[in-house]
């Protein structure tokens, strides 16, 4: 499951890419239309810089912007910044791999073949999905019903 900070890092990111273009984002903006607490947001917002997602400047014409084109920017990298791996396990990270406590030898883990499995449909789709693209929460949303 996303973490909150997670969550939020997402719904800021879409905000930064609704405005591309148009110049620096307030935070406070940001924090009122998406429902993110301003002082967590700074957090989330401080983290995205230092990976070069996002841009900012202080002042009173200061404020975010994304550092890179939303076209540039997937699901999968985003999430991967914010959680460290897309995995559901520790043993089927890519990146971050740590054998499971208390599990049978890894290559004899059926468990770990399908989360293994799981990671990988996770990351083709995540990765294919940018934030220029637009998900339309109704279509989805009807769907899943």
């Amino acid at each position: 499951m996303l973490s909150q900070k997670t969550r939020y890092a997402i719904r800021a990111m879409q905000h930064l890419a609704d405005h591309y273009g148009k110049g620096p984002v307030q935070l406070a903006d940001i924090a009122e239309e998406q429902k993110i607490p301003p002082k967590f947001l700074t957090v989330i917002l401080s983290e995205l810089a230092r990976s070069g997602l996002v841009a900012s400047q202080r002042g009173k014409d200061g404020g975010y912007w994304l550092g890179v084109p939303p076209i540039d920017i997937s699901y999968g990298d985003l999430i991967r910044i914010m959680r460290g791996s897309l995995a559901l396990v520790p043993c089927a990270s890519r990146y971050a791999h740590e054998t499971c406590q208390n599990c049978v030898e890894e290559e004899n883990c059926r468990t770990r073949a399908l989360m293994l499995q799981v990671r990988d449909k996770t990351a083709h789709l995540l990765d294919s999905i940018y934030l220029t693209d637009k998900v339309e929460a109704d279509a989805y949303l009807l769907a899943a019903e």
